[in-house]
């Protein structure tokens, strides 16, 4: 079996060579090249053309953030970015390398983990993230904020008859550029609220609805507990880490109930309370993700009459979530990336931009 070869983007000496002795450890890796700066990141992945790529933000010459958007863009690899960053500067560094293509993002051991515990969650990663399908990605079509295109027809006579009063969103990996894209897609007028789900490990958790509000004019936060939703017109209520997010008797909750699918936030308890709460006056989206948290939830939701939509394989960074809901009927409507954006907007128009 031909082993797996890595490409470490480190500039700590000391971290650099830890990273390479878990790596060496494993028989089924091979180190192809170490880089301490992001320009001799991007020429050994040209020249070495590594199957993954570990990824620090913090690096000399060239930030991990623009050796990032140069390698999606010239040679797409898959990158994990590895981080001690948790800083708020940093940290948007991070999300705008997930929006730039990085596939996942895992934080530097600290010294306080059980012992191997780091190291294993470290391979174990790497290796899911090598196996993910990356494409050529230019993070200049994030860059600035597009015009919002054309509202698209609704696509059924039974879609444009249901009034949508609500949109909620869930994402996994691939999930900040998709979520970017899904929202400058939504016309400037649109007054529904959104509720959107994201995994993300911790602790990067802890500034992306500030990332997600710099990137979009619509004003983007995280949820509060017993927050009315009928205050959320034209707004973006986040999840917060580690904490379910649920619509109740027209209110935000949160909670600290147990994880689903391995995840809290998760998609399928926010889908499943809207469908609850709001019947067939929502809107739900499943969007790029590993696993199938949120394909339930999205199914429940279409039973209790609202619109579904899925994002369609070929622009999803992973098919997984989204392939789920499709494999179980979930979704009404399977969309490109840029489509989906601009038909919330149709549908929301489409019904007199009712609100809750």
């Amino acid at each position: 079996m031909t082993a797996l070869r890595v490409l470490v983007v480190e500039d700590s000496l000391t971290v650099r060579r830890h990273l390479c002795q878990v790596l060496a450890a494993d028989p089924g890796i091979e180190v192809v090249g170490e880089a301490d700066n992001g320009k001799h990141a991007i020429e050994l992945c040209q020249a070495l053309r590594p199957d993954v790529v570990t990824m620090d933000m913090m690096l000399p010459l060239m930030t991990g953030l623009a050796a990032t958007e140069y390698i999606m863009a010239h040679c797409p690899t898959p990158i994990l970015v590895v981080s001690s960053s948790t800083n708020r500067g940093e940290l948007f560094k991070t999300y705008d390398a997930l929006a730039a293509g990085a596939v996942d993002v895992l934080e530097k051991p600290n010294g306080q983990e059980p012992e191997g515990h780091w190291e294993r969650h470290f391979i174990a990663t790497l290796k899911l993230v090598s196996r993910i399908r990356v494409i050529t990605h230019l993070r200049a079509k994030l860059n600035g904020l597009a015009q919002p295109r054309a509202a698209l027809p609704i696509f059924d006579s039974q879609s444009a008859s249901r009034v949508c009063r609500l949109i909620a969103i869930g994402a996994s990996t691939g999930g900040p550029g998709a979520i970017v894209e899904v929202l400058r897609g939504l016309a400037s007028q649109m007054q529904a609220p959104v509720l959107l789900v994201l995994h993300i490990n911790e602790p990067f958790g802890s500034a992306f609805a500030d990332w997600l509000d710099a990137q979009t004019p619509r004003r983007v936060a995280y949820a509060r507990e017993g927050e009315p939703v009928a205050a959320l017109a034209g707004r973006v209520a986040v999840a917060p880490p580690g904490r379910h997010l649920l619509l109740r008797h027209g209110r935000l909750h949160l909670t600290q109930d147990p994880e689903r699918h391995s995840c809290r936030p998760s998609v399928d308890t926010l889908f499943e309370s809207v469908a609850l709460d709001c019947a067939a006056t929502a809107t739900g989206c499943l969007l790029t993700g590993m696993g199938r948290d949120g394909a339930a939830g999205l199914l429940a939701l279409r039973r209790a009459g609202g619109v579904t939509i899925a994002q369609d394989e070929a622009t999803s960074v992973v098919y997984g979530m989204p392939r789920e809901a499709a494999l179980l009927g979930a979704a009404g409507h399977i969309l490109p990336l840029g489509e989906i954006g601009p038909m919330l907007s149709a549908l929301v128009a489409a019904n007199g931009e009712a609100h809750p």
